[in-house]
């Protein structure tokens, strides 16, 4: 029975789990499209599509009639038994990527397809060490935490033997730099491999990394680091690990992000989009890799492997995907929004970079030499709270020594005029809270 302050007191009985993070502070009602609605009944445009999921936009039409026909059909299964929305999602995730990513297991979220892929690599390669960005996120489970290097090490104990953390290419931010002061990320990356190497105890089995660092604050690779941090792996006998939670199945205006670089992963780690905001995962490796790690035993048993109904699920997000061009829609889209953030940015002195692909763009802010040690922070947190109260959904990445970097990411179902209206909101929050602090 509930409470007669359950109501007044939403917050009394749940653990909170996102660290120094607050929970908005208005209950969800329901949501639509492109955005979420409050049990006051205010109207929030969601530019985080949920967390980061939701690509399609909420409640799509084809993911309600999906959910309603196949839970009323077959939902769940022994982890044995196989379903024909199984076996065909697998088929038709396989036809999405190039060779050899011929086999896929089905799971529910990234940190569990990280979490698989990493004992999948360090089974087929008999080795334990996992090199993974230092601003990386992967999950919060074993393997996948101790591959996170953006938050959650700190007052859990040690972390797992032989995981190393590589520097990030960040091009805003520059480390190592060439003549002109732009970033050397080569050297960078040979100097972060003479690292590993000299910590290494000749047991380095993956390198697990994303296409874009999202919640390491929405940073690019540069042009021909990915075929060059491939090049490393092959050097050492590695296996290649992409993470593509967020930037996979169009968002970043290719299918996959990988392909923009022309590199191929040995194993494919895809959630989030896959389901467009149920939990679906994925994990895609090759027939040969697949076929080591069966002769060696390959166990990742968990209650809702190759469901049917997440998988049913995921075979009408490609369905619709492919209808309507989604990729195509995300680089016009992508164009315009990064148009109307640049425009920002040249009137906002505050802004100190726009970037990012397609409809996964970073916005940030530069508080500090405005507002003095922690501005930024600080700033960033009050024009959060202001497009709130605006009606936007913002998400906000505050790393040390990065200023706070807005994860900007609409569903790629969104008009042109939600994203219009979206840059203007962030426009007028901009200007209130710069004038107010």
């Amino acid at each position: 029975m509930l409470s007669e302050t359950a109501g007044a007191d939403p917050e009394r009985h749940l653990i909170r789990y996102s660290g120094h993070s607050a929970f908005t502070p208005e209950i969800i009602a329901s949501a639509a499209g492109t955005s979420v609605f409050t049990e006051s009944g205010r109207e929030l445009l969601d530019f985080t599509s949920g967390q980061m999921s939701a690509i399609l936009g909420h409640s799509h039409p084809a993911i309600v009639a999906t959910v309603r026909e196949q839970i009323a059909a077959l939902d769940h299964l022994h982890s044995g038994m196989l379903s024909r929305p199984v076996v065909e999602l697998t088929r038709r995730l396989a036809g999405t990527v190039p060779e050899p990513l011929t086999k896929a297991l089905l799971l529910t979220t990234g940190a569990e397809s990280n979490e698989a892929a990493v004992r999948m690599a360090k089974l087929v390669t008999g080795r334990h060490e996992v090199v993974a960005f230092a601003r990386s996120w992967h999950g919060m489970t074993q393997a996948a935490a101790n591959a996170t290097y953006s938050a959650g090490r700190r007052g859990y104990g040690p972390a797992g033997p032989g995981n190393f953390a590589l520097p990030v290419p960040h091009r805003f931010h520059p480390d190592i730099v060439d003549a002109e002061g732009s970033l050397d990320w080569r050297r960078q990356l040979d100097l972060g491999f003479d690292l590993i190497d000299a910590q290494s105890v000749g047991s380095l089995a993956a390198c697990l990394v994303e296409p874009i660092l999202s919640s390491g604050g929405v940073v690019e690779l540069p042009p021909g680091y990915l075929a060059a941090l491939a090049q490393k792996c092959r050097e050492r006998d590695m296996l290649l690990i992409l993470d593509e939670a967020q930037t996979g199945l169009c968002r970043t205006g290719d299918w996959y992000a990988f392909e923009h670089d022309g590199v191929v992963p040995d194993i494919l780690t895809l959630s989030k989009t896959l389901g467009a905001g149920l939990p679906l995962a994925a994990v895609l490796t090759s027939a040969e890799i697949e076929q080591r790690a069966h002769d060696r035993g390959f166990l990742f048993l968990t209650t809702h492997v190759n469901d049917p109904l997440p998988a049913a699920v995921g075979n009408t997000v490609l369905d619709v995907l492919a209808r309507e061009h989604l990729d195509a829609r995300a680089r016009r889209l992508g164009s315009t929004l990064r148009g109307g953030l640049d425009e920002l940015a040249a009137r906002h002195e505050v802004i100190g970079d726009v970037r990012g692909r397609g409809l996964l763009l970073g916005v940030e802010l530069l508080g500090d030499h405005v507002l003095g040690a922690g501005g930024a922070d600080r700033l960033g947190a009050a024009v959060t709270r202001r497009c709130f109260e605006l009606g936007l959904h913002m998400n906000i990445v505050q790393l040390p020594g990065m200023g706070g970097t807005f994860r900007i990411a609409p569903p790629l179902t969104a008009s042109e005029d939600e994203i219009a209206r979206g840059v203007a909101i962030l426009d007028e929050a901009l200007t209130d809270t710069t004038r107010d602090l």
